[in-house]
């Protein structure tokens, strides 16, 4: 079972043989609905040999809550990524030890798909944009608000605009202040994806496949050459990654 603790949701899934079986997702706001989808996903996989259960967390305040509840209802540790698991790719960034998991993680599961150099674009809370080289190496990347980030942001720091739901806007001109503010997030953020693979293709002296992932990808992103796949389960699988890697390191 692989846990993805984010900053707004808990991402639940059950991998056998390397394959991703079953995947739910609930936001921090249905805690109460937790153990019973984790004892859900639990019940998949409990009976089959060498059960565990791997996570992956940015969001300190939640990690302990989960750990707890884990235990309490399957009986089994988390093997975290970090503290208890290798990190699947080497990371070549300033402090490895302070670059957000979810972050290597998704590169890493894109590199092992990809086996070359390649962008991840995470849009979730935060919009991070992060590419490895041909040898897998994380070299870095970006992170920006995510969308609803932004659309909070403008609807608290003015005094006129709405909160407004977010959708892909059609046309070229906002017709009005609501499609106007969904206009300006959703080609605020492809203009940034845009200019960043472009600063990166300039640095790895090519132009590198892009892997989209996050529970925004695909209203930001369907449909656009740019992106070469989107991917909603990519943290979970990199996820895996690092628990399958470190055990077959430490013979485990």
């Amino acid at each position: 079972m692989v846990l993805n603790v984010g900053n707004s949701r808990l991402s639940i899934g059950a991998f056998v043989a390397g394959n991703l079986e079953f995947v739910t997702r609930l936001t921090h706001a249905q805690r109460p609905d937790w153990a019973g989808k984790i004892a859900d996903v639990w019940e998949r996989i409990k009976d089959r040999e060498d059960a565990a259960i791997a996570g992956a967390s940015v969001n300190p305040s939640m990690s302990e809550p989960v750990e707890l509840l884990v235990e309490q209802v399957t009986g089994a540790k988390v093997q975290w990524v970090g503290p208890d698991l290798d990190l699947p790719i080497k990371v070549l960034t300033e402090a490895p030890e302070q670059t957000g998991i979810d972050r290597v993680v998704n590169v890493a599961a894109a590199y092992e798909q990809m086996q070359k150099a390649c962008v991840v674009v995470d849009a979730g809370t935060a919009i991070t944009v992060d590419c490895c080289n041909d040898e897998g190496h994380f070299l870095g990347g970006a992170i920006a608000p995510g969308v609803n980030v932004m659309l909070d942001a403008l609807h608290e720091h003015t005094a006129k605009l709405p909160r407004v739901p977010f959708k892909a806007p059609s046309g070229a001109f906002g017709k009005s202040t609501e499609s106007a503010i969904q206009f300006g997030v959703y080609h605020g953020v492809r203009g940034l994806v845009k200019e960043l693979a472009e600063a990166y293709a300039t640095e790895l002296g090519f132009w590198p496949d892009i892997i989209a992932t996050g529970g925004d990808a695909k209203e930001l992103f369907d449909g656009w050459e740019l992106i070469h796949a989107i991917s909603p389960d990519l943290t979970l699988y990199g996820i895996a990654l690092a628990f399958t890697n470190h055990h077959i390191k430490h013979d485990s």
